[in-house]
């Protein structure tokens, strides 16, 4: 029997790790789409948490250096752990890994919203970046699976405009929840949303080429695993050598060996966790640099931010919220125009725009002052949100581009990698260089309030020329000669 084509479907079909799929033309797909992004967005709303961090603070007794931990414990997990994860959704079924990281993730959340002391808030805080993982790893080639080849910078700005609502709201109602039921509520308000995803979440491909050839390199996982965790450890413990604490030149050594055996062992491995060639062209491994530096940079804003909106503008905690918000929203809006900009004049091109546009924005908010107008704030906040909405479109095209089909849960997984990297470095160095020029200003005789305005003018300032020479390197690496993809 001849079987007419269905005109509801798109003849176009994807291939998730070698299962195709019809794509229909209805709203379906719109459907399975918003519900992706609702599950993804459990991820970027953990935002919410930093507006969160005075009370934390105030509420367990801490000083405000403390706070690291809570960004190490929860990002130095998924870190650890995302590009194993990538492999594995690339071999058993990205939509498996996504929905067991929403299962994980429910859970996690309700034990972080109970726990009874800072120690166990930072254990548990251990088991949500365990879920975000899992969910982040292949969050990336669920969304861009849902489109054709030809329009994966599109998908791309999707996926951007999906993590970029969530962080932009997280600050909005992480201070309204804060304001009405202390830091708990910006842990267990996010329990519903993921368990709304994962009940609705329905006709998502298999998507495992789960054939008997596919295996886990359970030796690289383990040792890129303990690679990253010891050297993101160690950049954390580097402030405390002056301290007689020297956990850190036990941890770069360890580090060091660990990701020397990794990439030693991947280049022999016959189905490896990374492409390791991939990082011999020096405009792949150049645009990684960069993204990691970028993020590094922009995670000031979100570090610090919260201080100074709290403690030094007179806002409410939903206004500073709502302040610190507008540059995610910004990025939300910019992110599927990036898409289109992308495929029209190529993301080499568009990367370092957004690099320096993140730049400008860096170097305004440094400008700030307590009587300085909210909606100055807003508009320094939204120029740094589309530079980096911009770069981070721009940034995630380049590195899938550069990788097969089968391997997209791993480049998504390199691409938000990279984020993590310089989000637990940044939290790192970056209180360590507030507190550095903030002890140099009180030693010349300011009061606190004078050293922390000194200490966050000069960050600030800094960041923003920095984030513009790194695009000035993309800029530089995207003019070499291309090597041979």
């Amino acid at each position: 029997m001849k079987i007419r084509p269905d005109p509801s479907v798109n003849p176009v079909t994807r291939s998730a790790g070698g299962i195709a799929e019809a794509v229909p033309a209805t709203s379906w797909p719109r459907l399975r789409l918003a519900l992706i992004g609702l599950g993804i967005s459990v991820v970027p709303l953990d935002t919410s948490v930093n507006i969160a961090f005075p009370d934390i603070t105030g509420s367990f007794g801490l000083p405000i250096p403390m706070i690291q931990w809570v960004v190490i414990c929860y990002v130095l997990t998924h870190a650890g752990l995302m590009l194993a994860l990538g492999r594995v959704g690339d071999i058993w079924g990205h939509a498996l890994i996504f929905r067991a990281g929403l299962i994980w993730s429910i859970a996690a959340f309700l034990l972080c919203a109970a726990a009874p002391s800072f120690g166990w808030l930072l254990f548990f805080r251990f088991l949500q970046g365990i879920g975000a993982g899992l969910i982040i790893s292949c969050a990336p080639a669920l969304v861009t699976g849902l489109y054709p080849e030809a329009r994966r910078s599109h998908a791309l700005g999707i996926f951007t405009l999906m993590f970029a609502l969530g962080s932009a709201v997280g600050p909005l109602i992480g201070g309204a929840l804060v304001a009405q039921w202390g830091w708990p509520a910006v842990f267990w308000f996010r329990a519903p949303i993921a368990l709304t995803s994962l009940l609705l979440l329905r006709g998502l491909p298999r998507g495992a080429d789960a054939g008997s050839d596919q295996r886990f390199d359970i030796a690289g996982a383990i040792m890129l695993a303990a690679g990253l965790v010891s050297l993101l450890l160690a950049v954390n413990a580097l402030p405390r050598l002056k301290e007689g604490d020297y956990l850190a030149l036990l941890l770069i050594p360890a580090a060091g060996a660990s990701l020397a055996g990794f990439v030693w062992w991947e280049g022999r491995a016959a189905q490896p966790i990374v492409r390791i060639e991939l990082f011999r062209h020096s405009r792949f491994a150049i645009v990684n640099l960069a993204a990691a530096l970028m993020y590094m940079l922009t995670f000031s804003v979100m570090l610090i931010g919260p201080y100074f909106l709290v403690h030094y503008t007179g806002l409410t905690l939903p206004q500073a919220g709502l302040v610190l918000a507008s540059g995610f929203v910004a990025m939300a809006l910019t992110s599927p125009v990036a898409g289109r900009v992308v495929a029209r004049i190529g993301a080499g091109r568009v990367a370092p725009l957004g690099a320096l546009a993140t730049g400008a924005g860096l170097f305004s908010i440094g400008g700030w002052h307590p009587d300085t107008a909210p909606l100055l704030m807003v508009a320094s906040l939204a120029i740094h949100g589309i530079g980096l909405g911009l770069f981070q479109v721009a940034y995630m095209e380049l590195v899938m581009a550069a990788s097969p089909v089968a391997h997209r849960g791993v480049a998504g997984s390199l691409a938000m990698l990279t984020r993590t990297i310089g989000t637990v470095t940044g939290a790192a160095l970056l209180m360590l260089g507030f507190q550095m020029i903030a002890s140099a200003a009180r030693a010349e005789g300011a009061g606190d309030a004078t050293a922390f305005l000194t200490a966050f003018d000069t960050m600030f300032r800094l960041a923003g020329i920095a984030a513009a020479l790194t695009g000035g390197l993309v800029a530089w690496s995207a003019r070499r000669p291309a090597a041979a993809r």
